[in-house]
């Protein structure tokens, strides 16, 4: 019968260091997990944007002549056109965040399309392993940045639109209400 083995403590053994193969493979899994995040990003700010260029839409759709217009109704719709625009530039940082970084590159897109194609094929045949794992976790790291910062524009956008649906929808009864077809019926 073998002896059962010692129990361990908290500091006694340390876990065993990955091989540089592991790492690459480990720091290859972390790119494309932050990776699959962009697409998920873009697709609700494709969503917001929609909701934001409709609501614009409606809202100039329903307004009277600007000389008809009440001090009320100049105030509402300014007010909302502030709070979509806002919308729509942080939709549009999302849409083009900053892509500064990479430095040196092998695998980031901006540094590769620098170098011509002999220059980055000799390049990347001649990495060493270990560089090889630290670009690639300069790959995470940096596309993390990218990430977060898509992320919260996103949200700012989509704070501002939100804001923005109670003004939005003041304004377009209020145009509604000043529309000729509208005033006829008042009026009978």
């Amino acid at each position: 019968m073998n002896p059962a083995p010692a129990p361990q403590h908290g500091g006694d053994k340390r876990p065993a260091a990955l091989s540089l193969q592991d790492q690459r493979k480990e720091a290859r899994d972390q790119l494309s997990l932050v990776l699959s995040f962009f697409s998920r990003v873009d697709a609700k700010a494709s969503a917001l944007l929609a909701i934001d260029t409709g609501m614009l839409a409606l809202l100039t759709s329903k307004a009277p002549p600007l000389t008809t217009m009440l001090v009320l109704s100049y105030a509402l719709a300014g007010v909302t056109a502030a709070m979509l625009g806002g919308s729509l530039w942080f939709l549009y940082r999302v849409a083009f965040p900053s892509l500064d970084g990479g430095h040196q590159s092998l695998i980031y897109f901006r540094e590769i399309a620098r170098r011509t194609e002999t220059n980055f094929i000799d390049a990347f045949r001649a990495e060493e392993e270990e560089s090889r794992v630290k670009d690639l976790l300069g790959q995470v790291w940096r596309n993390s940045c990218i990430l977060t910062a898509k992320f919260d524009a996103l949200k700012w956008a989509f704070i501002l639109m939100a804001l923005a649906i109670i003004p939005w929808g003041a304004t377009v009864a209020l145009f509604s209400s000043q529309s000729p077809s509208i005033q006829t019926v008042i009026a009978k």
